[in-house]
């Protein structure tokens, strides 16, 4: 068997290659050379490998890694960027892998770089060449940003694995559904002027006012209309996250905006949302016309609704000995699930580490992350 590094130095590799994707372009950095040494350790394990350009993100870039024949098998997810890094915020380097305290410290750690280090862990153990179905590996771009990585594999790909685990942070507990997210931006523009005589001008601000009236109805209505008691809060969620108008006490305003974000459960579309919003808004833009414009402030991600009873679900809580449960935040499994497999969220590692200064994962997940997954590729591709 060719040898790769180990589980240390896997880590410490993919940690020291930066990966950020920021919607701020001086921030937004490529992944290629995550994607570089997947593709070289993969296939130094006997993988066929695959890279794609994702080209609605620039020039970033998927892999597919594929071992074994055949239908269905098992495909194990993760994406290869890391949020941006608060500068002066971290007590060391986030690029370079420091060990304290039982915990690896580095951004990537645990959200979510390292799940390849865990995974190349598990399968370089496995007696590959007794596999009765395939094992595929999938590392996407762009996740934390806009998720085009996953979107574009999904539309495109002709894999149809029979199981999927994305190794999102969840405290190898298995989580079978979360909630999407939706985020608009709403720009009032009004005629700015002496405030001294309001009907020289058209006040931003008094707009916006209405606007909100309106919202606040149709935050009321989601909560009213929708609902789905395994969530810790059962109803879909709105939150006014920023405002800003205006420039002066003296000056009538000119321009005003808000920017919400819209939590939906599973069954609710992201396009069925937007349209609620029109509708809700329809009045006051025909009362101001050209005054309201709604636009998107970046891609939202669909809500994700897998099978809690299913045997997979069954035996990847027996194997991991936790309970499937349901998560508020959102990752790629509603468009790793329309590949028609049945897919769960599980990895290392905990989401309050996830986007933050100092992000470790600690080490004693290591060892059980290693063998659930042995476990869960036996179970699928060799038993």
């Amino acid at each position: 068997m060719n040898r790769i590094p180990d589980l240390k130095t896997l880590f410490s590799s993919l940690i020291n290659a930066p990966s950020i994707s920021a919607s701020e372009p001086e921030l937004d950095m490529s992944n290629h050379s995550v994607i570089a040494l997947l593709n070289d350790w993969f296939s130094t394990l006997g993988f066929q490998c695959e890279i794609s350009k994702v080209s609605v993100t620039g020039d970033k870039q998927n892999l597919v890694a594929k071992i074994g024949f055949g239908e269905g098998g098992i495909l194990l997810a993760g994406h290869t960027d890391t949020v941006p890094f608060d500068e002066g915020r971290w007590s060391q380097d986030p690029f370079t892998l420091t060990e304290k305290d039982n915990r690896w410290y580095g951004l990537g750690s645990c959200d979510m770089k390292g799940f390849f280090a865990l995974v190349l862990e598990a399968v370089k153990d496995l007696p590959l060449d007794k596999l009765k179905k395939p094992v595929y590996v999938f590392a996407s771009a762009d996740e934390e940003t806009t998720m085009e990585g996953a979107k574009v594999f999904a539309a495109s790909t002709e894999i149809r694995p029979d199981y999927a685990i994305i190794g999102e942070p969840t405290g190898l507990r298995p989580v079978y559904m979360h909630k999407g997210h939706l985020a608009q931006g709403i720009r009032i523009t009004g005629r700015s002027g002496h405030s001294s005589d309001p009907a020289r001008g058209l006040n931003a601000i008094e707009i916006m006012h209405k606007v909100i009236g309106q919202l606040l109805k149709l935050k009321q209505h989601l909560a009213d209309n929708y609902r789905e008691d395994a969530f810790s809060v059962p109803y879909p969620t709105m939150n006014f996250g920023h405002i800003h108008g205006g420039d002066a006490a003296n000056r009538i305003c000119g321009c005003c905006d808000l920017h919400l974000d819209i939590r939906p459960l599973p069954g609710m579309s992201l396009d069925d949302l937007e349209l609620m919003l029109l509708n809700y808004l329809g009045d006051i833009s025909r009362e101001h016309p050209g005054s309201v414009e709604i636009r998107t402030l970046y891609p939202g991600s669909e809500a994700f609704a897998g099978i809690k009873d299913s045997a997979w679900t069954a035996l990847v809580e027996s194997l991991s000995g936790q309970q499937a449960e349901v998560v508020n935040y959102a990752t790629e499994a509603p468009y790793i699930n329309s590949l028609g497999c049945q897919t769960l969220v599980l990895g290392p590692g905990s989401i309050n580490q996830a986007h933050q200064p100092d992000e470790y994962l600690a080490m004693d997940q290591l060892k059980p992350t290693v063998e659930l997954l042995k476990q869960l590729i036996y179970k699928a591709c060799i038993q």
